[in-house]
């Protein structure tokens, strides 16, 4: 049986909000990484579910019934409850208690600055309603990290700024407290990137419905290969193709195990010769191969949800231990430590 790696291992806090199932961009991003980093980290794998509500205030049960499909979604790609703690935001409120202390070391002005949140008001149209939890998110993630003392956080470039924030409120606050109580995280950027929506656009998202979920049936994933953007230019299979911005070819490169064969591929298509048919026949196949597993390993968790709730639970106990350990030194730290 694995174990989990040691206490002297570095930290890691990951997660995502759960709004909807996992995809394909999800997996390449991040999954994958979260797999082989729990054999050497102490990994934190947070549903950031009370972050959600941010912007889901609305239906906050899309909110709750989106936990436990991650959750599926997780264990299903191979995320090991025995070596990586799960947990549920929403349930431990020292993290809410930490996001309050730390909204007293940021400027609105500062919130309003940060790139990551400004891009985000825009794609959301808030123009100038936006909720108050959602602008002061950067507070509340750096509540999140530091709250489990972690040193390595996986983000896209495009998150960069909510660490830097994070830092710059770990160091206020350390120099108010005058003590180190809590530690600056280093952002984990992978080195491949995000993967694009099966229609072009540059983000696989759930908002765009341009996804492939990891929970997909072999008739979906059939459905969403034909609809694979490819070279607009490649009108006859005769006509040399485009591998750049061609979205058929950006899967191949994240899922076929066949390097040679795909670069032979690639080649081929380049000089002409090859129908777009034919390579999106490939995707699916490797498609297909790569999901079917974890679409059996999914549906044989589904059988339990109750013991899936089980592992939450017990995850969401040990993690709330560790974060009431840091709220406890930055109350004491503040002198609000009085019995």
């Amino acid at each position: 049986m694995p174990t989990p790696a040691s206490n002297a291992a570095p930290i890691i806090l990951t997660g995502d909000r759960p709004t909807g199932p996992l995809h394909l961009g999800h997996y390449v991003g991040s999954l994958r990484n979260r797999v082989s980093y729990q054999r050497d980290y102490r990994q934190f794998i947070m549903l950031a579910d009370a972050q959600a509500l941010t912007d889901n205030m609305d239906d906050p049960g899309k909110v709750q019934r989106n936990v436990i499909e991650v959750a599926l979604d997780y264990l299903a790609t191979g995320i090991d409850p025995a070596q990586s703690t799960i947990l549920i935001q929403s349930q431990i409120p020292e993290l809410a208690e930490l996001t309050f202390y730390y909204l007293n070391l940021v400027t609105v002005a500062r919130l309003e600055r940060n790139p990551t949140v400004k891009e985000e008001i825009r794609l959301r149209g808030f123009e100038r309603d936006i909720p108050a939890g959602f602008l002061t998110y950067p507070a509340s993630q750096a509540a999140d990290i530091t709250a489990f003392k972690a040193v390595l956080v996986p983000v896209g470039e495009d998150q960069v700024p909510m660490i830097e924030q994070t830092n710059e409120i770990v160091r206020r606050f350390n120099r108010i407290a005058n003590q180190d109580v809590l530690v600056e995280a280093k952002a984990l950027v992978p080195e491949i990137g995000r993967l694009p929506g099966i229609d072009g656009k540059a983000k696989m998202s759930k908002s765009l419905g341009n996804t492939i979920n990891l929970s997909a049936t072999a008739d979906e994933v059939r459905a969403a290969v034909k609809k694979v953007y490819t070279d607009p230019l490649h009108l006859r299979v005769a006509d040399p193709g485009h591998i750049e911005g061609n979205i058929a070819f950006a899967y191949l490169d994240a899922f076929d195990p066949e390097k040679d064969a795909l670069a032979e591929m690639k080649a081929h298509y380049q000089r002409g010769g090859l129908a777009d048919s034919i390579v999106k026949a490939r995707l699916e196949t490797c498609l297909q191969e790569f999901l079917g597993p974890i679409r059996a390993r999914r549906a044989e968790l589904e059988k339990d949800r109750g013991h899936v709730m089980q592992i939450l639970k017990d995850g969401t106990a040990r993690a709330r231990e560790v974060a009431a350990r840091t709220a406890d030194e930055v109350k004491r730290a503040m002198g609000l430590s009085y019995f």
